[in-house]
């Protein structure tokens, strides 16, 4: 591996300056546009073509977790988990381009509707903009931490791949300047427009990995060899588990004479396989992807960008949890711990390219990283500008102080995001799985009732927006420790409670108002 200031290792940044000047160059390129007014600078006024749509909305719905999380997950602890979430997250995403997508693009356009939150309470006729509120601070929580967990990706990514840990924080701040230029100047398109350019990056750069890491291995059966002597490393019904040297489990794992320790694994219960599925139930909520759909040119052309979506969705989660396998039947005492284990891309990148190659193959865990920090600061930056300086503190706000607001935003999350990553010793995986169980549950069950059901009151969206997001913060730092059932991932019992709140409260509160009513029948009679 070339670490360091060697040659090699400056071609290797070489290649990763060229990608980073490229995306400041987008941003700087889309700023005379975004400073036009505010629809502009959140919602490109609605011009986005099928493909933009689709390979942004993935991009910055999958961050860097895909090249680091999955991967290193299956590295450590095989493929069940891996897996299972995998499957849950490419049947969310089927799911919801397929009955969200359309139906949220004109019910908002209906509504003139430029963010999630305004959304929600245009929807409802929220005149007092309590909904709007709740909206944009789960917003400001969740997304602030998702945030911190993209720049984590930056710190663990070059501090790697330097060699010296002492480099971490550096690289986090240099990350956040990068990300902030293009943010800051570029809005909503620049966004966009290099989420596309990320989205590709990040296909290839897996599909290219893969590809080599396999011939290395001995193509499929040598592959299969080298990991047939770990206990259910390649089972989808039990998990292997890291030992020490006693072999009992362990979080450290124990290498004897060149070999990892394992246990004999541990069966994969019904429980944990639903609580990955459970994980596509988040996307019904995730800001970055519905605003996508809101933003496309035309509700007919969502159709072309759902098959494209689906199809990048499916093949580069499927790649990424191969290659965390392939990274342990090539280097199977390489990386010990779970946070360790999500280098396992970074090594293979460079152990297989030439230093220049792999420099822009790496710029995949960049542009994985940026597509999604850049959408979750523009999410916030919106909630706080649009939805709460605008729509609450000060109605009259002119489109040049809603801006200046939206970027004021931007530089604070950015903040809060880099002091949340210099807690370094968290893994990416779980940072991210918290924070798209917060954002998921709080909005992903009123999505579905204010896009199907009638019915559905303003009474009841705010009860199931509380509801949902309280419920993640309480299960996953209090119920789950009971263990057994209430293990479950905090996510599936949050989005139920949320459904049967908006449902009960909804039967318990007035009928919406005739005005709600036609409106809805209106926008369904579009559809």
């Amino acid at each position: 591996m070339m670490r360091g200031t060697s040659v090699p290792s400056v071609l290797m940044f070489v290649g990763m300056g060229f990608y980073l000047l490229f995306m400041i160059l987008i941003g700087l390129l889309y700023a005379r546009r975004s400073n036009s007014d505010p629809e502009e600078y959140f919602l490109g006024k609605r011009k986005l073509g099928p493909w933009v749509t689709a390979l942004s909305a993935e991009a910055s719905d999958m961050s860097g977790w895909l090249l680091m999380g999955v991967p290193g997950l299956a590295y450590f602890t095989g493929m069940a988990e891996a897996f299972w979430t995998a499957l849950g997250l490419a049947l969310g995403t089927a799911i919801n381009w397929h009955i969200v997508a359309r139906r949220l693009r004109i019910y908002s356009q209906s509504t003139k509707s430029i963010t999630l939150p305004a959304f929600f309470s245009n929807r409802f006729h929220d005149q007092k903009r309590i909904l709007m509120t709740i909206a944009a601070t789960v917003i400001l929580i969740f997304f602030s931490v998702y945030t911190g967990a993209q720049f984590v990706t930056f710190g663990k990514f070059f501090s790697y791949v330097l060699g010296v840990k002492q480099y971490y924080p550096a690289m986090v701040i240099a990350g956040a300047v990068v990300l902030l230029v293009y943010t800051l100047t570029g809005g909503f398109l620049a966004v966009c427009m290099t989420d596309l350019i990320q989205g590709i990056l990040m296909f290839c750069a897996l599909l290219l990995v893969l590809t080599l890491s396999l011939v290395h291995s001995g193509g499929l059966s040598g592959f299969l060899e080298r990991l047939a002597d770990f206990p259910q490393f390649l089972s989808i019904f039990a998990i292997a588990v890291p030992a020490d040297t006693a072999g009992n489990a362990s979080s450290v794992q124990a290498v004897i004479e060149g070999v990892p320790q394992f246990t004999n694994g541990s069966p994969y219960s019904l429980l944990n396989i639903v609580s990955c599925l459970a994980w596509g139930l988040g996307y019904f909520g995730m800001p970055q992807v519905l605003i996508r759909f809101m933003a496309i040119q035309s509700p007919t052309k969502l159709h072309q960008s759902k098959y494209i979506a689906v199809l990048w969705c499916a093949i580069s989660l499927s790649a990424a949890v191969v290659l965390g396998l392939l990274g342990r039947a090539l280097f199977p005492v390489l990386l010990n711990t779970a946070v360790d284990a999500e280098n396992i891309f970074i090594h293979l990148s460079i152990q297989f390219f030439p230093s220049l190659i792999a420099g822009l193959v790496l710029s995949g865990i960049l542009a994985a990283t940026m597509s999604s920090a850049d959408s979750y600061m523009l999410a916030v930056s919106s909630s706080l500008a649009n939805d709460l300086f605008k729509g609450i503190i000060r109605k009259d706000a002119d489109k040049k102080a809603v801006l200046i607001v939206a970027r004021v935003a931007i530089l604070i999350v950015t903040i809060f995001g880099v002091i949340v990553a210099l807690f370094e010793d968290s893994s990416i995986f779980r940072i991210v799985s918290y924070a798209w169980a917060g954002l998921g549950a709080a909005f992903g069950p009123l999505m579905l009732f204010s896009l199907f059901w009638k019915r559905t009151s303003l009474t009841a969206a705010i009860a199931g927006m509380l509801s949902g997001g309280i419920i993640v913060i309480l299960w996953k730092s209090v119920i789950s420790k009971i263990g057994g059932i209430f293990a479950v991932y905090e996510l599936l019992p949050a989005f139920i409670i949320s459904c049967l709140v908006i449902f009960v409260v909804s039967l318990l509160t007035p009928v919406p108002s005739a005005a709600i009513q036609r409106e809805f029948e209106r926008v369904t009679r579009k559809l």
